[in-house]
């Protein structure tokens, strides 16, 4: 979805964004939503090993079961 923007869209939003939030609030906001980027990644890979963690208790479970 976002890989057919391109540059010129880019530019048009950065312009629209600059426009509407003004050039004192753009960095808050791009702060703001780098620390929730980063959030979001922490969590998602959290919630990745645990559900790994999980799979391979139950593969060694089932590996000790079937012996």
């Amino acid at each position: 979805m976002l890989s057919n923007i391109g540059v010129p869209g880019l530019i048009l939003i950065l312009i629209l964004a600059l426009i509407i939030f003004g050039p004192k609030k753009l960095p808050e906001i791009g702060r703001a939503f780098g620390q929730t980027l980063r959030e979001f990644k922490k969590s998602t890979k959290e919630l990745t090993s645990d559900v790994m963690e999980e799979f391979e208790d139950d593969k060694k479970e089932a590996g000790k079961v079937t012996k």
